[in-house]
């Protein structure tokens, strides 16, 4: 005689308790998530985000009747992972650093179906839970320095593409040159708007794929070469039309168009890789049977109804969500601090002989670059040659915004890189880079000037950064850049001799405009 499978319920006091234990976990978050929504909005590349949790929602539906009839065996590891993920929350709260606010959302949740469920009955909702990492964002450094060098390999393969259908072509950096155009690669081309949505894609195609776990890897992990090698493909489309038919092809519709239709290409070769990996190996089976969602079987009319026993340590999750959340209310009422400063459009165009001549940046720069303040002035002696200052002060980096790294930026410009290294100049430290561009070389100098340090590792900037925002509540800091042209015939040395005495004129200054 068989015996019959029991069926575990959740009675209406332990469902009123998880769902009060979520309105605390949405109510303590709710600063990190509505930044985490915000850039979903405003950034093309995270807008798949908004259907992540749906479909991790529809996957634990999905396995409802293995969950109905797991024996849960609450675990105190959820607690403990609980408590973590707060003390990271807190953290982040308080330095205003939302990715950690948003990681730690997720770990709180897998804490509490641990805490719920217990090892291993919560292995049903694990993968659903770890897909929503995909809809966090990037760090805005992370994703300057991901972006700019995206950029630069997609240039080099489409124009080898532009090459290979017998087009001549010259790149010189993000600027493909057809000759009767110039095509400029920008961050919409980088490939990161196809990239994160067809990986968050393949992890679900590799949960789906009901086959060995080296074949899911590779389902996943393959969807970063088809995203590089087919934005690439993109751009070295769009040189050829350009070619054939005028710069009209790289515009407006057409070029909106291009990116929708080489997206769902990415998503017809991952289809075309799990039908050929489908027929290798010893499971070897029809792809209509290894891919797609379990079905669980349903325990019928003989199964046993039971109460599920509340959970002790999910109690304590309760409390703690609780504490975090009172503790939330009261960090939200401690202002970010300001300093007083100068601005710079009053900057002195005059600094001993140095003589100074203000430029202008384009406003869609300026809003890119997400900066507060900056200026951009060439200073000249009677006999010498120009010293561009650049200046880019940021009042608030609570947001994730922060200086670009010059490093990042100058290959953009079609200048390579021929020389960097961390130089102490006596006053300071800052990186020097010489940098090419065919005839032309020019000498940088760079460092990170923010609330009375100057700092040429941007490593340790990061680290500041956070420690200031824990316990001073500041966040303000600027980029410093100081560049000038190495003449035909001058040698190294007297371009470095030149931004010393200028960085000597100038040090003393800056404060007044990146307070201390």
């Amino acid at each position: 005689m068989n015996r019959a499978l029991t069926i575990w319920k959740f009675d209406y006091r332990y469902l009123a308790l998880i769902s009060f234990g979520l309105l605390l976990l949405l109510g303590a978050f709710s600063g990190g998530l509505e930044e985490l929504v915000s850039r979903w909005e405003k950034q093309e590349e995270y807008s798949h985000g908004y259907m992540l949790p749906f479909i991790a929602l529809y996957f634990i539906w999905q396995r409802k009747d293995l969950i109905q009839r797991s024996d849960f065996s609450p675990s105190w590891i959820g607690f403990g992972i609980v408590l973590l993920a707060l003390a990271v929350f807190l953290v982040g709260e308080i330095s205003a650093l939302y990715i950690l606010i948003q990681y730690a959302f997720i770990a709180v949740l897998m804490g509490i179906a641990l805490a719920i469920m217990g090892w291993p009955e919560v292995k049903p909702v694990v993968v659903p839970i770890l897909l929503l990492v995909f809809a966090i964002p990037l760090p805005y450094f992370l994703e300057a320095s991901l972006s700019a060098n995206l950029q630069l390999l997609s240039s080099k393969l489409g124009v080898s593409f532009i090459r290979w259908c017998q087009i001549p072509v010259y790149l010189e950096g993000n600027i493909i040159d057809l000759g009767s155009y110039k095509l400029q690669v920008v961050e919409a081309c980088s490939g990161l708007r196809y990239l994160f949505p067809l990986m968050s894609l393949g992890f679900i195609c590799a949960y789906m794929y009901n086959t060995a776990f080296w074949k899911r890897a590779v389902v996943f992990l393959s969807t970063i070469p088809i995203t590089l090698f087919m934005n690439s493909f993109r751009i070295a489309m769009i040189g050829v039309l350009v070619d054939n038919w005028g710069i009209s092809m790289a515009e407006g519709f057409l070029h909106d168009f291009e990116g929708w239709v080489v997206f769902m290409a990415c998503l017809g070769i991952l289809v075309i890789e799990m039908l050929l990996m489908a027929r290798l190996g010893a499971d070897h089976r029809p792809f209509a049977e290894i891919f797609g969602l379990a079905v669980d079987q349903s325990a019928g009319d003989k199964a046993e109804v039971k109460v599920r026993p509340l959970s002790r340590p999910f109690f304590a999750i309760i409390a703690s969500l609780a504490v975090a959340t009172v503790t939330v209310s009261s960090i939200d009422k401690r202002a970010e601090i300001f300093p007083e400063r100068k601005n710079f459009p009053v900057f002195p165009m005059q600094l001993a002989d140095w003589q100074g001549q203000h430029a202008t940046m384009e406003d869609n720069v300026i809003n890119k670059l997400g900066l507060s303040d900056y200026i951009l002035a060439d200073f000249k002696q009677a006999d010498g040659a120009p010293v561009n200052l650049y200046a880019a002060y940021y009042a608030s980096q609570r947001k994730g915004i922060s200086p670009h790294s010059p490093r990042v930026c100058i290959p953009g410009g079609g200048w390579q890189i021929a020389d960097i290294e961390r130089k102490d100049l006596g006053l300071l430290n800052v990186n020097r880079i010489v940098i090419k561009k065919g005839d032309m070389t020019q000498l940088v100098y760079y460092w990170f000037q923010q609330r009375g340090r100057k700092l040429a590792n941007e490593y340790l900037m990061k680290w500041y950064l956070f420690k200031d925002a824990l316990l001073l509540n500041r966040t303000d800091g600027a980029l410093v850049r100081l560049t000038t042209m190495v003449n035909p015939g001058e040698s190294l040395d007297l371009a470095d001799q030149r931004l010393q005495v200028f960085a000597k004129e100038v040090l003393p200054v800056l404060p007044q405009y990146i307070p201390e």
